[in-house]
């Protein structure tokens, strides 16, 4: 049964049958695919210091962005790094997707690696996004794992995918 619907976000209570055969009452949240994108050049890459209303606070994270409907992930990479970072990408290598948090939601990110990068005006920043674009120096990445400097779940996968 669906309880609420906004734009591209669906909340659902349903009753699922577990593995063991017990029956429960869960609540799933559908808010479509998204993608995450680390833009590297050199030996540095470009993380976003953004404001996240939901914790009230910034955080360090890779530009990301949600599908738009009928679009393929690759494209919504392509227009997200515009978007947030003033950049294009020659390429954009496919680093696989990851579940956000399989314990409510079906969300699936998309993970890209992005290289030849060069300044871009296509698309404009979405005008509810406080957003600076920081450069990084790639070895710096781990320690800020480490040290809690990067808590973004989906920016710590782009980053262990993309720098094995």
């Amino acid at each position: 049964m669906e309880i609420y619907r906004t734009g591209r976000l669906t909340v659902e209570k349903r009753e699922v049958t577990l593995p063991n055969g017990e029956k429960k009452e869960r609540v799933v949240i559908h808010p479509g695919g998204a993608v995450a994108i680390l833009p590297v050049e050199g030996d540095d890459c470009y993380l976003l210091r953004q404001y996240r209303y939901a914790i009230d606070d910034y955080i360090f994270e890779a530009p990301a962005g949600t599908i738009d409907e009928g679009e393929e992930p690759s494209e919504t990479a392509y227009r997200e790094l515009i978007e947030e970072t003033g950049m294009k990408a020659e390429t954009f290598r496919p680093m696989g997707w990851i579940y956000s948090s399989p314990g409510y939601t079906d969300e699936r990110i998309w993970l890209y690696l992005a290289r030849g990068l060069s300044p871009c005006s296509d698309y404009e920043k979405d005008d509810d996004e406080v957003i600076e674009v920081v450069r990084v120096p790639v070895a710096d990445l781990r320690p800020m794992i480490a040290d809690g400097r990067i808590v973004d779940a989906k920016t710590i996968c782009l980053i262990c995918r993309c720098l094995e």
